[in-house]
């Protein structure tokens, strides 16, 4: 999974972006703003927005972006106010996966009643490819799997939540072939579950590790309202590890 990180100034301070050109061939699944659901898709773009982004266009805002960065058809765009730059990349036995994550907000699925707190970044965005033809079951099963892996990660980082209120994920999986097999199983313990669900494991234990030190060092340290010169301003490829 190569991906391209670019960054672009934007309402006073540099955010960041990181894209997935995937080109043809590979169905998704995923709870993106932009282009969320289940079908073909040609790539997935994850970009910095800024804390207590209130923008009623995110859709828009998402295409634009894409389309600065040269990536036209069909595809996902995730949103964050984490700091993209600092995504984790894990990858098990093909199947790879890119994660950003905050956690300022951290909470529980099942919990009371919405109530208001002051707003602080959060958000675990997680893009994960497998390069295996998997039926529509199967890659709703994907999601899910990927979501498991998620919330054992934190636990296991020692958060006490399930996740953030806007977290996102993606799944992709190769288009069938005619004549090809085609899986039909994408849980915890079939052969492209069990490798996604340890590939997104190692990418959100890392990532929410990060983010404890990150925090550490205070909320001005860890996304500070303005950077300058936005360095990395131009897109360049990061190629993760295969």
């Amino acid at each position: 999974m190569d991906v391209v990180r670019a960054a672009r100034v934007e309402d006073g301070a540099c955010r960041h972006m990181l894209a997935w050109h995937a080109g043809p061939g590979w169905r998704m699944i995923g709870s993106a703003v932009l282009g969320g659901g289940l079908g073909e898709r040609e790539w997935v773009l994850n970009a910095q927005v800024r804390p207590g982004y209130d923008r009623m266009d995110p859709e828009a805002h998402l295409r634009e972006l894409a389309t600065g960065l040269g990536l036209t058809g069909p595809g996902m765009g995730l949103m964050t106010a984490a700091p993209v730059d600092a995504f984790v990349h894990a990858a098990d036995d093909e199947v790879e996966a890119v994660v950003t994550a905050g956690l300022g907000v951290p909470t529980w699925a099942a919990a009371p009643d919405y109530v208001p707190t002051p707003y602080r970044p959060g958000t675990i965005n997680i893009v994960a490819a497998i390069p295996a033809a998997l039926t529509d079951a199967a890659l709703v099963n994907c999601a899910t799997t990927a979501t498991e892996a998620k919330v054992q990660a934190l636990l296991d980082a020692g958060y006490d939540c399930s996740g953030t209120a806007s977290d996102a994920v993606c799944v992709a999986a190769r288009v069938p072939e005619p004549g090809r097999h085609v899986e039909l199983f994408g849980g915890p313990r079939s052969r492209w579950g069990a490798r996604l669900a340890r590939a997104v494991y190692e990418a959100v234990y890392q990532a929410a590790s990060a983010d404890v030190a990150r925090r550490a060092l205070g909320e001005a340290a860890a996304h500070p309202a303005t950077t300058g010169a936005c360095t990395g301003a131009a897109p360049r490829l990061v190629s993760s590890p295969s």
